[in-house]
């Protein structure tokens, strides 16, 4: 095997994206058989992954970041937002510490995540939170995707692949004990249930039982995701999976005010703990629940064609209530916003009190077939897909804004540095606010068709979709139609550098009509990036440089007048530099990211609360003095966030956090592991909103785990 094709099967080995057996290795090929089977040892191939392709990321001209089960296990990442932590240009922790979903970003702006290859999640805090440990890896395509995936954000997409059957897969019961008394119990068994192989079985569960950083709020859930894969020919999979989930937790935010936390009180002094827990005990929750039974499969017809597809039913519900300190456009200390001694102490708020019922519906289906041929001296991979998804959302709520303090009762005002808990409205009062909204449906159909070209070393890729999207809120019935378009073109040197230049759209339905009744157009997304990859030539790793010029417009305007015609004149623009990669020496491999962004919304004003940079870098080290001994370490650097409106701006500081891993194989079965997540403890904040709250960063978590496998 030649040193760059060594080099491609250690990049693929090491994200994870491996070659399906159905590409042949005949002379026009650019990966030999060999190389193939060398990849297979090490890497697991995925066809439900982020690209819907098996082409290799090398060959790609876009970026992709992934960590593998392996990364997730050795950074001790305990949610889906903590994998992302190490990624180029990914803000995986904006809100802080959170336990009602993982809002991530990627390039400045939040993306929607998917589950092989289907969008999982809709809508606002009606459905519980996914778990790291019934995931084989995470996937983040970073830029416009709405060739692949219809609307959905600039950003990107975070895709992330289910634990599914395989053969000889050990299985493996691992007790896990951490800091805020966080006791977890997963398992994961994985069996064949016919002696010739062709039924499979698997079964991932999950037990928590924790405390958290905030009192009062807990973070409990029961995982339960059996799957069968029948496999009647080497050519053919189907795979069942089933996914049950009951949370039953409180929500981390607590809104604390920007005085006190970001800045100084009137006395010149800080809040004595800016995780102090604003809501009320026994009437704060936030319970979650969700059911859904996922279909996998693929064919293998010949050589050259294959057929896979994806069909999704899934169901959520939450029962959320939470109290908070009042928003008040002002000073959110009660006596600084009423200008009068009204309460005790300056530290006091007034509370606002919520409950709300949310649910989803959710049917998907995604069909793929892949086709590959020659024409001349060029090969083709063709892509074509349909996709057909259906979203119904429900939320019903009560706001009780300032817990009556407006109406002169203060009963539930509440002190942030003494807090002494009141108790909450009752239930008649909310009961006669509460709004029942209605139901909200949103149906896209989707056809798309891409071909990525190889013709010597050049490797072209374009494709293009349409998709009809209807929306229906109640109110207004909206039909929308939109085409998008990508493109991209990379060329491979024997030395191992690829440079590569890029094209991608996206689009979102934006419901309404402008002042002249017209409906209004959906938001719109482009993005031009260019870039080197770089497989290394002299040891197994990659490095991938990109610029990035991304474009959002058919937004507010910020300076319409109201007789204006069009709402729709603004436009976002955000430019970015990045940098990536993997490499091993020996028994050292290390992954480090970098980058810096500058971006600015229709108002001119920095894109609120993501940060201008962030840098990272995880080095893993596995001595073979000492057999099974390994030790790992991080550090991540995050940088300045801002967030402003014209006559309000909060500067939240960078801050850089240290990660630790020691781990140790006892034998075959039995191996032990510690991980530390922000090391030193560090007291930050991840962004403070100008609406006046901040939100306090994750404190330092030791979590102690022992891997029984058999």
């Amino acid at each position: 095997m030649n040193n760059s094709h060594k080099t491609l099967a250690s990049l693929v080995a090491l994200s994870q994206i491996a070659l399906p057996h159905y590409v042949s290795a005949d002379e026009n090929s650019d990966i030999a058989q060999n190389d193939i089977e060398k990849v297979e040892i090490v890497g697991k191939r995925s066809p439900f992954g982020a690209t819907k392709t098996n082409t290799p990321i090398v060959d790609l001209a876009r970026t992709i970041s992934i960590e593998t089960e392996t990364d997730i296990i050795q950074k001790g990442a305990l949610n889906l937002s903590q994998t992302a932590t190490y990624m180029a240009g990914v803000n995986g922790e904006p809100n802080g510490f959170a336990t009602r979903g993982d809002s991530i970003s990627s390039r400045g702006l939040r993306i929607p995540r998917y589950r092989d290859s289907i969008q999982e999640l809709f809508g606002n805090y009606n459905s519980t939170r996914a778990e790291v440990y019934t995931m084989e890896q995470v996937e983040l395509l970073k830029g416009p995707a709405s060739v692949l995936y219809g609307q959905g954000s600039p950003g990107g997409i975070m895709n992330y692949v289910s634990k599914t059957p395989k053969i000889d897969k050990e299985n493996e019961i691992v007790a896990s004990y951490g800091t805020f008394d966080r006791k977890q119990l997963g398992v994961d068994i994985n069996t064949a249930l016919s002696d010739d192989d062709k039924w499979l079985a698997r079964f991932v569960g999950v037990y928590r039982d924790s405390d958290t950083q905030v009192d009062y709020v807990n973070d409990d859930t029961q995982v339960f995701m059996p799957s069968v894969s029948f496999l009647p020919t080497d050519d053919t999979t189907l795979t069942l999976i089933g996914l049950f989930q009951d949370s039953d937790s409180d929500t981390g935010a607590q809104f604390i005010p920007v005085e006190g936390t970001l800045l100084p009180l009137p006395d010149g002094t800080y809040l004595p703990d800016q995780d102090v827990y604003v809501g009320e005990p026994g009437f704060n929750k936030f319970e979650t629940q969700s059911n859904q039974v996922t279909l996998l499969g693929e064919h293998i017809f010949t050589d050259t064609t294959s057929l896979s597809f994806t069909a999704l039913w899934r169901e959520g519900e939450a029962d959320y209530h939470q109290a908070w300190g009042t928003f008040t456009g002002a000073s959110h200390y009660l006596n600084t916003f009423l200008g009068a001694p009204v309460a005790p102490t300056d530290t006091y708020v007034a509370r606002t009190f919520y409950q709300a019922d949310n649910t989803f519906n959710q049917h998907a289906l995604d069909v793929r077939v892949n086709q590959l041929f020659s024409i001349g001296k060029t090969q083709h991979e063709v892509l074509a897909g349909l996709q057909y998804q259906s979203v119904d959302t429900d939320a019903n709520s009560a706001y009780y804004a300032g817990g009556g303090v407006l109406q002169g009762d203060f009963s539930y005002i509440l002190d942030l540095a003494n807090p002494v808990y009141t108790g909450s409205p009752d239930q008649a009062i909310l009961d006669a606010i509460y709004n029942d909204s209605p139901e909200q449906n949103v149906t896209d159909y989707g056809f798309y068709l891409s071909d990525h070209i190889s013709f010597g070393e050049w490797r072209l890729t374009v494709g293009v979709r349409h998709d009809k999207v209807d929306n229906d809120n109640g109110d207004t019935q909206q039909d929308d139609s939109q085409t998008s378009y990508s493109a991209g073109i990379l060329y491979r040197f024997d030395n191992g550098l690829s440079p590569y230049i890029s094209y991608a759209e996206s689009f979102e339905t934006v419901v309404g009509l402008d002042s002249n009744n017209k409906q209004l157009k959906p938001e719109e997304g482009r993005q031009y990036e260019a870039g080197i990859k770089y497989a290394l030539s002299s040891l197994p790793g990659y490095i991938t440089l990109s610029y990035y010029d991304i474009e959002i417009s058919n937004l507010p305007n910020p300076n319409n007048l109201p007789s204006d015609i069009s709402q729709q004149q603004g436009i976002t623009s955000i430019e970015g530099v990045e940098i990536e990669g993997k490499v091993e020496f020996g028994q050292v491999s290390a992954q480090f990211a970098a980058s810096v962004m500058d971006a600015e919304d229709p108002n001119g004003f920095e894109l609120s609360a993501q940060p201008d940079s962030n840098a990272s870098l995880w080095v893993n080290w596995q001595p073979d003095a000492y057999e099974g001994f390994r030790l790992g370490g991080g550090i991540r650097y995050v940088g300045q966030s801002v967030s402003e409106n014209g006559t309000i701006r909060y500067e939240t500081p960078s801050y850089t956090l240290a990660d630790l891993m020691m781990a140790y194989q006892l034998s075959d079965q039995l191996d032990l592991q510690l991980n530390v997540r922000n090391l030193t403890d560090k007291e930050y904040l991840t962004s403070c909103l100008f609406r006046g709250d901040c939100f306090p960063g994750l404190r330092r978590t030791v979590n102690a785990s022992v891997t029984y496998s058999f």
